[in-house]
Parts: C-alpha cells; sequence; structure tokens
C-alpha cells in the first residue's frame, strides 16, 4: 500500500477482511466516482460512492453505483424515516472524518446508519472509497455490510 493508511483501512485490517487497495492520481475537477471508475478501468456499475443524508435530522449514509444517484425518498424508507435531503458538506466531513470526495464508509469518526444500494448484493466484489481522494477499496458487498452494519435496499434511480 501507497502512503499511509486511513481510518477506512485500518478498520479493515482489524476485522481481518479481505481487501484490495486501488489507488490512482486525481485530477483536480473531475467527478470522484466516475473518474476512478474510468482511470481504474473499472465497470461504473462496480464503484460505488458514499454520501451523506440527513433523514429526519439524522445523518445516514447512502452507497450507491457512480453512475446513479440517490434516491432520497428510498433512502429515507429503508431506514423508516419520512424525509431525507442531502446533509450540508461540513456536518458530512465532522461526522465521517474524511473530507469530501474521500468520504469511506469505513472507519468513520462517528458510526452513521447505512444502506447500501441492493445492487452491490450480487457482486462478487464491489469498489468505495479507502478514505482519501485517489484511494479505492475492493471488497466483498457482504464484508461491507458486516463492518458498517448496513443494510441493502433499492436507493438508487439512474
Amino acid at each position: 500500500m501507497a502512503g499511509k493508511g486511513t481510518p477506512a483501512t485500518a478498520a479493515l485490517t482489524r476485522a481481518k477482511i479481505a481487501h484490495t487497495l486501488h489507488s490512482y492520481e486525481h485530477g483536480s475537477d473531475a467527478a470522484y466516482g466516475p473518474e476512478a471508475a474510468e482511470v481504474l478501468g473499472l465497470d461504473p456499475a462496480h464503484v460505488f460512492k458514499t454520501l451523506v443524508a440527513e433523514v429526519d435530522g439524522t445523518l445516514t449514509v447512502g452507497v450507491v453505483p457512480v453512475s446513479a444517484m440517490l434516491d432520497l425518498k428510498a433512502l429515507a424508507a429503508a431506514v423508516g424515516g419520512k424525509r431525507a435531503k442531502m446533509a450540508d458538506v461540513a456536518a458530512a466531513e465532522r461526522a465521517t472524518g474524511y473530507v469530501a470526495g474521500g468520504i469511506s464508509p469505513l472507519g468513520q469518526k462517528k458510526r452513521l446508519r447505512t444502506v447500501i444500494d441492493a445492487s452491490a448484493e450480487t457482486l462478487p466484489s464491489m469498489y468505495c472509497s479507502a478514505g482519501r481522494r485517489g484511494l479505492e477499496v475492493e471488497l466483498a458487498p457482504a464484508d461491507l455490510a458486516a463492518l458498517t452494519g448496513a443494510r441493502f435496499a433499492r436507493i438508487a434511480t439512474e
């Protein structure tokens, strides 16, 4: 692994979860998720972005393919809430301990309830941020769910 680890990689190592790190040089104005898929030569349906929303006032993480958008109504329904909106970036960064564009569902400062889009459930492996811009982690969807306490639900929309 090049560079120093992140709380996400530390959490994976502590839990003895099999994973592979993939790093790339992040361009200054590119969208993080699609850029990761393109630069690493991956199917965008297997690369997931970590989005922080507020459901009825509680920060909640939605993990969806980079080729899709987060369906806020579906996210709210998945956690038994009524209304959802995207969280303030500063609040998301404070709660997770990561900077926008590098927010990982793993190793967050404050463990937020997490929902992973159901499209990940049948994949042999998925990719998500490893906690730093330009660093992706590949792991089994079930392992990500187990480590984050996440549930799977249809929360992505094209």
